[in-house]
Parts: C-alpha cells; sequence; structure tokens
C-alpha cells in the first residue's frame, strides 16, 4: 500500500534524532502484538487513543486546584493536561528528542485524578486499605479500564513514564534510576512541575488567595515578573542545562533532563510558597473540607453497595477505587446528593 510508505517515511525522519532520543520503530512493545499502522508511527498511535479515550474526555471536568470555583477561565485537569504537552514538546524539538513520546505520556499523565484534585487524592489513599496514588491509576486506567476492560494497549515507553511521572514535594530533580525511562518521559516530569506552578499561580491570583506583592521579590527577580517570562525562564533553563541530551557534547554518562542550580532553588522555593500560600488552606478551607467528606461518603457507600458499581468496574478488589477515581466532580456531588442531600452544598452553591 502506498500509506505504507507514509510511516515509513516518517521513522526515517526520526534517525535524525539525537541518539539518546527513543526511536518508534524500536518499540512495538506493547503487551498485546499489533500490526504497525500504515500511517502512524507507534507513539503516534498511542497519542490518539489517548486523546480518544473516555477518561481523557472527563478531565475536562475535574479539579486542578480550586474545587468548583467561579468563572470559566479556572485551569481544569484538562486544560493542564495540554499545557504540559505543548511545554513537553517545546523541550523534546529543542533537544532534538522524540516529541511523540513526550506529548504521548504528557497526555496520559493524570488519567487517574480523582474528583476534587489533590484534596480528592489524599482523601481516597486515607480511606482506600490499598491507598491511592493517581500515577498508578493512570497506568491501571490505561491497561485495564479504558475500552471496556480491554485497556489501549500502548507502548511500554509511554506506561512507564506514565506511572513515573509523579513527583516528591522534596528534590524531584533527583536523578530516575528507573530501568527503561526515557528521556522524554523525563521532559514530562518538568514539564507537569512548569505547567501546574504557573497556571496554579494564576488561578491563584484570580481567586483572591494571593497577590503579586505576597511572592518572595527574590523569585520573581530569577524566575520573572509575568506568567510567559516565568514559563520561558523554566524552559529555556531545562534545555540549556539539558543540552547534552541533544548528542552534540561528548558524553562519558547518559545525560538527564535537569535545570541549573539557581533556577532549581527558585523552583523549590516557589513550589514552597504555593504549597504553604494555596495548596494546603485551599485543603483546609470548607470546600476542600466538604470534598474529603463527599469521598469519605462515596466510599463508605458503595462499598456496601457494590451491585451499584457499573458492571464494567465491579470485579476485584479495586472495584470502588476505579469507580471513586473515574468520576468528576460534578458526577461525584450528583452522586452524593442523590445519596445524602445538603451534603455538597458548600460546593454547588458557588458554582454558576
Amino acid at each position: 500500500m502506498v500509506t505504507t510508505k507514509i510511516r515509513e517515511r516518517l521513522e526515517t525522519k526520526e534517525d535524525l534524532l539525537s541518539p539518546f532520543a527513543k526511536r518508534s520503530r524500536d518499540s512495538n512493545d506493547r503487551e498485546k502484538p499489533e500490526d504497525s499502522s500504515p500511517m502512524r508511527t507507534e507513539f503516534q498511535r498511542d497519542r490518539d487513543r489517548l486523546i480518544h479515550s473516555k477518561s481523557f474526555r472527563r478531565l475536562k471536568h475535574k479539579t486542578q486546584v480550586f474545587i468548583a470555583p467561579l468563572g470559566d477561565h479556572y485551569i481544569t485537569r484538562l486544560t493542564h493536561t495540554l499545557e504540559v504537552a505543548q511545554i513537553a514538546r517545546t523541550i523534546a524539538r529543542a533537544l532534538n528528542l522524540n516529541e511523540d513520546l513526550a506529548e504521548a505520556v504528557s497526555l496520559g499523565h493524570d488519567l487517574g485524578h480523582t474528583p476534587f484534585g489533590h484534596v480528592g487524592e489524599d482523601e481516597l489513599d486515607r480511606v482506600s486499605p490499598s491507598g491511592f496514588r493517581h500515577a498508578q491509576q493512570s497506568l491501571h486506567i490505561v491497561e485495564h479500564l479504558e475500552r471496556e476492560g480491554m485497556g489501549l494497549n500502548l507502548t511500554k515507553e509511554v506506561r512507564l513514564g506514565i506511572v513515573n511521572h509523579s513527583k516528591p514535594r522534596g528534590d524531584f530533580l533527583e536523578p530516575l534510576l528507573i530501568d527503561g525511562l526515557s528521556l522524554e518521559a523525563q521532559i514530562c516530569r518538568l514539564s507537569d512541575a512548569i505547567a501546574y506552578l504557573n497556571h496554579d499561580l494564576l488561578d491563584a491570583f484570580r481567586a483572591g488567595v494571593i497577590d503579586m506583592k505576597d511572592i518572595p521579590s527574590g523569585l520573581t527577580q530569577i524566575l520573572g515578573e509575568s506568567h510567559s517570562d516565568r514559563v520561558d525562564t523554566m524552559v529555556s533553563d531545562v534545555v540549556s542545562a539539558s543540552w547534552g541530551a541533544t548528542g552534540d557534547q561528548a558524553r562519558s554518562i547518559f545525560p538527564q533532563i535537569t535545570m541549573s542550580r539557581k533556577i532549581r532553588d527558585a523552583v523549590y522555593s516557589l513550589r514552597e510558597f504555593m504549597f504553604k500560600s494555596v495548596y494546603v488552606p485551599e485543603d483546609r478551607g470548607e470546600t476542600g473540607q466538604t470534598a474529603r467528606r463527599i469521598i469519605r461518603m462515596l466510599y463508605r457507600y458503595f462499598d456496601d453497595n457494590r451491585d451499584r458499581i457499573p458492571p464494567e468496574l465491579r470485579y476485584g478488589d479495586r472495584a470502588v477505587v476505579d469507580h471513586l477515581s473515574g468520576m468528576t466532580d460534578n458526577y461525584a456531588m450528583r452522586v452524593a446528593e442523590s445519596i445524602e442531600p445538603g451534603i455538597s452544598r458548600s460546593l454547588t452553591d458557588g458554582v454558576s
């Protein structure tokens, strides 16, 4: 077929990438073997499967930070994911790495998030005997829950990037000693942090939680006064500090995606500022506590009434967790209200 040559041409273009880049022709490592696409590389197929998945569409109604906010311009999990993918492609392109792989990992990294953002994740982790981490749930979704239990059958590189994207509160730039983790997956880890720190800051301004003058002056002097300046500073620094990934410099060790010490320290300081001034107060406020009550009540209810869980999710020890984590904010509130009227009033009163 003529169209077969399209994929071959795309794969040939990848030969021009850095010697450290992942090449799609080397990865057909899917759990279930499939014939190659005539028009798309393996990583492009993964990207498309993620975009067309139900769990990806649900991200538009999942909280990033502010629960049930007034206004149309607050970040959602979907807009966050798109920003991460855009930043990841920019960095991958600059470093001559595989943009399609970086984009695919970015599009799938947050599929496992609960309703009500990190408040919901933390509460589900508390009430579930087996615990809960959204990165592991994202992997569980693409491997087992999507397509009525068949999964998306993604490549190993994308799955490994999805499950290893999370970052501890401390030094998340320490070298990752994970066998097979690509530089493109490392790009997603940093792009995730660049995206959420900057857009969460804008949302905090929009919500009136903090003001520009509240940010330590030393951070704005280093990172920039405006949103675009801060994003550009961080992205440019990642590219500069990670230049060895291009293969243009002789190196005796495998490169990693990183930041310079100066920008790294500033980013950590900004992250701690956001935890103390935005994330923790939002958790402890009325909306955060209401969200926690909803998660607790729903977990107890569906644990006692497993026949109310959708049939495709009803089997195994993870049934309740799978059902709750897949809910959007709005759906969780509707279900909660049908079980215990009035429980979500402090949330629904703020929705316009």
